[in-house]
């Protein structure tokens, strides 16, 4: 029996994932609950486990696919059941491939489609198998399947290509491939000097190929190969030849595109060293796709930027006395193996001022047009990842002490930046607190963690000049900086929450009371 797998959901609220990474093949065995994907979701990267013990049958969106919640992703072949010869989604992916086939005669070249129509049948290949055979050169019609069903694996095509044996190809094939194969060993001559004529001149000269590439003139290319060469201007009689056709030279899909990103690092090198090349050539561009947690954090700042009018509020604290105390207890917690830094101080101290100031521990219900006041008080700590910014919450920080807290700020920090924090650790904030000055800086205006209506942002804590008693002398200062929604936050209370907020950080002592 063949059990479908769909792709789970993974946290509350995700509606897709990308295929960042499979880790098995079709083919390979697997047990309960072993990891066979690893999925990207808006927050984290998360591993897929498999739900039986089988056979992996047919592995279906490549790797960088998004896929939606609920679309199978994989099949497999559970062990002490009968197989199938084909499942219900795999029949209609054949369906749509045939319909495909039929509409474009030409569908073998595009090598899309799940099933690649032949002169003698059909050849079941993974999308994966068919992109490598191209690669290669290989032709797939022509390779026996080890997979489930006679289908063909990674693992087939290259074994095919290091035997040399799928590049043969039977006599007792159909017209359509013996057009195919025609094709495919078209003389590109023509080609490449319609290209010359259009105005594209490769560049070869800091390229190293074997001598007799540059002195071909005649060159065997599969269409697809061609349509490559003449996208990136290369000249395929320039082109290193992997494998010879009929005693010619054949260069694959592969090669050209090595050639090519050879050309463009050639390139690249001789404008960087010359001079005034910078100007003429303009900047170097890596693009880089604009999806997954960069993505979610973009739209969720442009949603609160957009959405809430934002007011921030600067200040500055003197905080002698914190660097005091924490530099006391610093030595009981290193024996208890937990770093104290100044989050926890700074998090207790929030608490404390918003319970004065209850405007800023709430979010406003614009569909049901009133202000959500809580009597709770959890806070986000913002956290830069590779990924980008993370707000790992602290639940209940008014129930808990300095060690507690710190504790867990450096578990979830961690976590987060590991890429294994959960879903939930991310969520349910009622503040945020963002800690800039870790980098350097003094002022900054922090973009709401939305719906909240509260963020303070900290600079760096260090000696700066203070005048006191009309003297200029050394004193350790923390710059604030507080942004409010001002839909439902007013300047005066942004100024009274953060005078509370410093009176604490001034007076740790005073923590002691709450």
């Amino acid at each position: 029996m063949v059990r479908e797998f769909k792709l789970p959901d993974v946290g509350e609220g995700v509606s897709e994932g990308e295929i960042v990474t499979w880790l098995v093949e079709e083919g390979d065995p697997v047990s309960e609950d072993q990891p066979v994907a690893e999925v990207e979701t808006d927050k984290a990267i998360v591993e897929v486990p498999s739900p039986v013990n089988g056979t992996v049958r047919e592995i279906i969106p490549a790797e960088g696919e998004v896929v939606p919640v609920g679309d199978v992703i994989i099949t497999f072949d559970v062990e002490g059941e009968p197989v199938e010869d084909q499942t219900e989604g795999e029949a209609k992916r054949a369906g749509e491939a045939d319909s495909e086939a039929d509409a474009e005669p030409t569908a073998p070249d595009a090598g899309d489609s799940e099933e690649v129509s032949t002169g003698e049948g059909r050849v079941f290949a993974a999308p994966s198998a068919r992109r490598l055979a191209r690669e290669l050169g290989v032709d797939i019609a022509a390779v026996e399947g080890s997979g489930p069903s006679g289908r063909v694996t990674d693992r087939d095509v290259r074994a095919a290509a290091e035997s040399g044996e799928s590049s043969d190809t039977s006599d007792d094939g159909a017209d359509e491939r013996d057009e195919a194969l025609a094709a495919a060993e078209e003389p590109v001559g023509d080609d490449v000097a319609a290209t010359r004529e259009q105005g594209a001149q490769p560049t070869t000269e800091d390229f190293s190929a074997p001598a007799e590439s540059a002195d071909r003139d005649r060159t065997l290319a599969a269409p697809a190969t061609r349509r490559i060469a003449d996208e990136r201007g290369v000249d395929l009689n320039a082109v290193p030849a992997t494998e010879q056709r009929d005693g010619e030279a054949f260069v694959t899909e592969q090669a050209v595109r090595e050639y090519a990103e050879a050309q463009q690092r050639a390139q690249r090198a001789d404008a960087a060293g010359s001079p005034g090349a910078g100007a003429e050539s303009g900047e170097r561009v890596e693009r880089v796709q604009y999806k997954g947690v960069r993505k979610t954090i973009g739209e969720a700042m442009s949603n609160s930027k957009f959405t809430a009018p934002h007011v921030t509020h600067h200040d500055t604290a003197v905080v002698d006395e914190l660097v005091a105390t924490r530099e006391r207890l610093k030595p009981r917690a290193d024996e208890q193996g937990i770093r104290l830094t100044y989050m926890p101080f700074v998090m207790k101290a929030v608490v404390a001022a918003l319970k004065r100031h209850p405007k800023l521990n709430a979010e406003l219900d614009e569909e049901a047009g009133e202000i959500l006041r809580k009597n709770y008080y959890n806070v986000g700590v913002a956290t830069a990842t590779d990924a980008g910014l993370m707000v790992p919450v602290v639940e209940n920080v008014d129930g808990k002490g300095l060690l507690q807290i710190s504790s867990e700020v450096n578990e979830l920090v961690q976590k987060a930046r590991d890429r294994s924090i959960a879903r939930e650790e991310l969520q349910g904030s009622t503040f945020t607190v963002t800690n800039f000055g870790a980098i350097g800086g003094e002022y900054a205006t922090p973009i709401l963690n939305h719906p909240e209506v509260g963020i303070l942002g900290i600079g760096e804590l260090k000696q700066r000049p203070v005048v006191e008693d009309g003297e200029v002398v050394a004193k350790h200062t923390l710059p604030i900086s507080l942004t409010i929604d001002h839909r439902i936050v007013d300047g005066a209370d942004a100024a009274a929450f953060a005078n509370t907020f410093m009176e604490y950080v001034e007076n740790p002592e005073l923590l002691l009371l709450e």
